[in-house]
């Protein structure tokens, strides 16, 4: 016991608080090199330029740049808390920002639904729409596949070689020789891994060569496949009552 006290004395004089938990520490740890996360921002922002050019009856409320102003503002201290080093609450603001264009998008596709039997936006309205919140649909899972995926993108950072996660990228099942040949010894998915992900689904109704191993990603790929099909149903059902 007298030893164990000594230790932890020697640990507070050298500036180590023993309390601190291995997560805790981990999370403060600076990658060397850290994934780019440009790609992430520029969806986030292109989320909130599609939502200002959609149709005023399927708008959420307030001005048409108000997401916009939104995303931006919330990113500011994501991005400041990244750069010092404070990767839990940059990790924080990711699941906001998430959440914000996520209840936006959930909120335009009912005012969609909506409009398509009260016919209160013309059918060139009603199909730029239907583009633009489609491709919105895909950067949102996009986003949340990237922000969730293996503890994130910072926790996949400190991992060299991706190995584990929520979906078995082709990558990940080349051996050692294969991965050495190609390049790819520490190969790590990035936000464009997660977007090609969200645009097959979006497309095939399925993911194409990602596995889907966890549950949670099971759910959000059933999710994202049902939202597709049915604004496909829906467009057609309106075109042919217009015929």
């Amino acid at each position: 016991m007298h030893q164990r006290e000594m230790a932890e004395a020697r640990a507070n004089e050298g500036g180590v608080d023993s309390s601190v938990s291995n997560k805790e520490k981990r999370n403060r740890r600076r990658p060397l090199s850290p994934e780019p996360r440009w790609p992430a921002l520029l969806a986030l922002l292109a989320l909130g330029g599609l939502y200002a050019a959609l149709p005023t009856a399927l708008l959420v409320g307030g001005p048409r740049w108000l997401l916009l102003l939104i995303v931006t503002l919330l990113l500011v201290p994501a991005i400041i808390a990244q750069f010092r080093g404070n990767y839990s609450f940059s990790q924080v603001m990711g699941y906001i920002l998430n959440g914000v264009v996520t209840f936006t998008l959930i909120w335009s596709l009912t005012l969609l639904i909506i409009a398509l039997p009260a016919r209160t936006i013309t059918p060139r309205q009603l199909a730029l729409a239907a583009a633009m919140l489609w491709v919105s649909k895909i950067l949102v899972f996009a986003a949340w596949y990237w922000r969730l995926d293996a503890g994130g993108p910072h926790e996949r950072d400190l991992t060299p070689g991706h190995s584990d996660g929520a979906f078995l990228f082709p990558q990940m099942t080349m051996s050692p020789d294969a991965k050495t040949a190609a390049g790819e010894q520490d190969w790590s998915p990035n936000f464009i891994d997660y977007l090609f992900l969200a645009f097959n689904t979006s497309t095939a109704f399925s993911p194409t060569d990602v596995m889907v191993l966890s549950r949670w990603a099971k759910v959000l790929i059933m999710i994202q496949a049902l939202i597709s099909l049915l604004v496909i149903a829906l467009l057609a059902a309106r075109t042919i009552s217009i015929i």
